[in-house]
């Protein structure tokens, strides 16, 4: 048998979707989470198998963080605000990532830069986002494989590294500017 509702009843509403309930206590508005009771539904944990269910409390984010992401929420709540916003982070970004790229090849913080500017890139852009999770996640498994070796193969792989980076700066120095490091070096010995 079919039951019949009348236009009188309410239905039950659902709670407000959490990114709405965030949204609207980051501005300022008091939201309830309170869901209607259903009969289909266990009203509290204590009644679910496996007794109480214990949830902490998120680790709450610095206060600047939450300073710069109320901004940034307010920034794109305007659709002209959303595109400058947009313009903005994609210069920033891209000034940052080609200074980088530049000082790859000579001694300086030129992946460091990279990676910031993947950063700066990770604010707006999702594809920047998963990129710089994958750096971090490798980077970290790097550095995780290298601690866990022994001196000696710490040792070489620093050596290799050294070896690559003064060649490197040799090769850079040599076909950009024309000088010949190593022939320097050589005409020096023999003089002296």
């Amino acid at each position: 048998m079919v039951a019949k509702k009348s236009s009188v009843d309410r239905p039950a509403a659902p709670s407000p979707p959490k990114v709405a309930v965030r949204a609207a206590e980051k501005r300022g508005y008091g939201t309830t989470m309170e869901q209607p009771e259903r009969a289909d539904r266990p009203t509290s944990d204590a009644d679910r198998p496996g007794g109480v269910l214990v949830v902490g409390d998120p680790p709450r984010r610095p206060r600047w963080r939450e300073r710069i992401s109320l901004t940034l929420d307010l920034i794109r709540a305007n659709p002209t605000g959303r595109i400058a916003l947009k313009i903005f982070i994609a210069i920033a970004g891209a000034i940052v990532v080609t200074i980088g790229i530049a000082l790859i090849p000579l001694p300086g913080p030129g992946w460091l830069l990279v990676i910031a500017g993947l950063g700066i890139w990770a604010v707006e852009y999702h594809w920047a986002r998963r990129l710089l999770g994958f750096t971090r996640r490798h980077v970290h498994g790097w550095t995780q494989w290298v601690t866990r070796q022994s001196l000696a193969v710490r040792i070489v792989l620093g050596s290799v590294g050294l070896v690559f980076v003064a060649t490197v700066v040799w090769l850079s120095l040599k076909f950009s500017l024309g000088i010949d490091l190593v022939a320097k070096v050589m005409q020096y010995l023999a003089t002296h």
